[in-house]
């Protein structure tokens, strides 16, 4: 069976080559990111560039933009559906009050574990929220896992009770916003590039992340309390403009679709081994890790369950989400 996909997977790839002997002229596909050159999600959207331009014989290719260089991922988003730039990496709570089939993966406590997120969203269900980006003027690609996302602060949070009067940074996003109400704290809506800011000078008192991007971020040296719980795993989603998208042939379409795909493994490794690097940096840079056996879990879900309820806003999304609770 491995040889089989293997020569599937060549097959397909010569096949394309051959498309673009005759295709159009080069590409450079211009790709935004919020995060620095060396964090996962910009290095594997770099690999993605190089798959794509091996499969067009070196016809397209993928020029990475980090470090907000095109603007917050609001900003990017919209610079996406109206075809100013090619490509984004936007974390996927960036699109919630535009498809709203995006909401779903930010469902508080909706993942048992990673092993479980990723048989959910490289699957069926995944497939349905991607599809649903289309109708607003985008082609999700793929999309990259990001962990578990968990607040830190200047003292450690166990229980609901402990958010009562913590300014949380948020993401513009009314799920995000309910979430933080729900878990006690009193969210703040911020832009990615002005948190550390806002946590040095008070302007909020805690933030929520996963672990590399809080110690890429140094927001450990101002909020140095992580505790870990891993309330959502909202991922991030690449994105592609369907005004530039649907100029493009049929061949340059697949090869871009299987560059994305095979992105995935690769940029799961990155994440993987990062993940463990950023827990040993914060760490000895004096942050203090309050692991999630120490959290009161069940406290947190009861408090955010009736979210579920009221984002469901259609039978549709319903129905993915009943997809990924069944999912093995």
């Amino acid at each position: 069976m491995k040889h089989r996909f293997t020569r599937s997977r060549t097959a397909l790839a010569v096949a394309l080559m051959a498309g673009f002997a005759v295709s159009a002229q080069a590409r450079v596909f211009r790709s935004a990111d919020v995060h620095g050159d060396s964090f996962p999600t910009n290095m594997a959207v770099k690999y993605m560039g190089d798959e794509l331009s091996k499969l067009t014989g070196g016809k397209d290719s993928i020029k990475v933009f980090g470090n907000s260089a095109l603007g917050s991922e609001k900003d990017t988003v919209d610079q996406v559906r109206i075809g100013a730039i090619d490509m984004a990496r936007v974390n996927g709570a960036s699109f919630n009050e535009i498809v709203p089939e995006s909401l779903i993966p930010s469902f508080p406590f909706l993942f048992r574990d990673v092993d479980h997120f990723r048989k959910a969203m490289y699957g069926p269900a995944g497939q349905k929220i991607l599809d649903a980006f289309a109708a607003k003027g985008m082609i999700a690609l793929t999309f990259y896992e990001s962990g578990a996302r968990s607040i830190y602060a200047k003292r450690p949070v166990r229980t609901p009770a402990d958010m009562k009067g913590l300014k949380v940074r948020v993401q513009p996003s009314d799920l995000m916003v309910d979430e933080i109400k729900a878990m006690g704290g009193t969210p703040t809506p911020m832009p990615f590039a002005e948190v550390y800011t806002g946590l040095k000078t008070g302007l909020v008192d805690a933030a929520e992340n996963n672990l590399p991007s809080y110690e890429e971020t140094k927001h450990f040296e101002v909020a140095p309390d992580y505790s870990e719980t891993q309330h959502a795993m909202t991922p991030e989603v690449l994105v592609f403009s369907k005004k530039i998208w649907d100029t493009l042939s049929p061949q340059e379409q697949a090869a871009i679709k299987k560059a994305a795909a095979d992105s995935v493994p690769y940029y799961q490794k990155l994440w993987t081994a990062r993940e463990a690097s950023a827990q040993q940096a914060v760490t000895k840079g004096g942050a203090k890790i309050l692991p999630a056996a120490q959290i009161d879990r069940a406290a947190f879900v009861k408090a955010m369950q009736p979210l579920w309820t009221k984002y469901e806003k259609t039978p549709q999304m319903k129905q993915i989400v009943d997809e990924i609770e069944a999912t093995k």
